[in-house]
């Protein structure tokens, strides 16, 4: 059982939130403001939402059938019948109960902007395959991921330090965001023909393979090119590159991608991904920090 809720919190995933925690509070030590424990906080809260959406994910597209026995991807927890819906529904809840103690203390040493992040994120991470108007299900996803994976996460961490908003931080959140659709694609790509009969309206469904297999590139390009502009342009240390060299070495994703893979061999692709969002971070971090130690 501890192996199926491991699987649950979909740990390959997670970088999608390391990421850009780590860049925000990198972008704080280049500016000499950065704080441990708004980072900590930051880090923790972005963790707990990541992990609430999976859980939410798991519960709805196992009640909805979407997850079925023939899905390309690992079987899911509710959908494989090993979590009962009900115990998955509390563990969501007891998930977003504890994302809020990380909010409180961002709101307090930060201001409301937390406060309203964290409320979002946690009707988005519900709302990502739940409610209503799912936004997997119209096309959204793609959007919401982007936003709190990438800009919003990026200039949070970073305002988190000091109270500062900056440009700088904004842009540099394009890449971890581009990073996420990019998994989250890669994703929908697998599982288009799936989503398709189950009326799951995602981008890959929408407009086909070709496109999806465009955004992919498109996006990992942007992983390549924003930390380059953000040195020129933003005039941030040079060793910020080393993101950017990580990307260009990780190109070979993307060739896959353009190449035709397709079904069960995009797991590969996906577990690509993942471990360059964890990567992508860490190298970009000690790329700015250590740009200090050798000025």
């Amino acid at each position: 059982m501890i192996a199926v809720w491991i699987s649950a919190l979909r740990p390959k995933t997670l970088g999608a939130s390391l990421c850009p925690v780590m860049m925000g509070g990198a972008l704080a030590w280049h500016d000499g403001v950065f704080a441990l424990l708004p980072v900590l906080a930051a880090l923790i809260g972005a963790w707990l939402l990541q992990i609430a959406s999976n859980f939410a994910n798991d519960l709805f597209d196992g009640v909805r059938g979407t997850d079925s026995v023939a899905r390309l991807g690992p079987q899911r927890a509710v959908a494989s019948g090993a979590i009962a819906p009900r115990t998955m529904k509390f563990a969501l809840l007891l998930t977003l109960v504890f994302a809020a103690i990380p909010a409180v203390f961002l709101t307090m040493h930060g201001g409301l902007a937390f406060a309203a992040i964290a409320v979002l994120g946690a009707v988005c991470a519900v709302g990502y395959t739940g409610g209503p108007m799912p936004l997997a299900y119209v096309g959204l996803g793609d959007i919401f991921v982007f936003a709190f994976f990438g800009p919003l996460a990026v200039a949070g961490t970073r305002a988190a330090c000091d109270g500062s908003w900056t440009s700088l931080a904004w842009w540099c959140g394009v890449a971890p965001g581009a990073i996420a659709v990019a998994l989250l694609a890669t994703n929908n790509l697998r599982d288009r023909v799936g989503d398709a009969l189950n009326n799951k309206r995602t981008l890959a469904v929408r407009f086909g393979s070709r496109f999806t297999r465009a955004q992919i590139v498109i996006c990992h390009l942007c992983a390549i090119v924003v930390p380059v502009i953000a040195v020129v342009v933003g005039k941030l240390s040079q060793g910020a590159l080393a993101a950017s060299l990580l990307a260009l070495l990780m190109i070979p994703i993307s060739i896959s991608i353009m190449g035709g893979r397709d079904g069960v061999l995009l797991n590969r692709t996906l577990a690509g991904f993942g471990a360059m969002l964890y990567l992508y971070g860490v190298a970009f971090a000690i790329g700015v920090r250590m740009s200090g130690v050798f000025a």
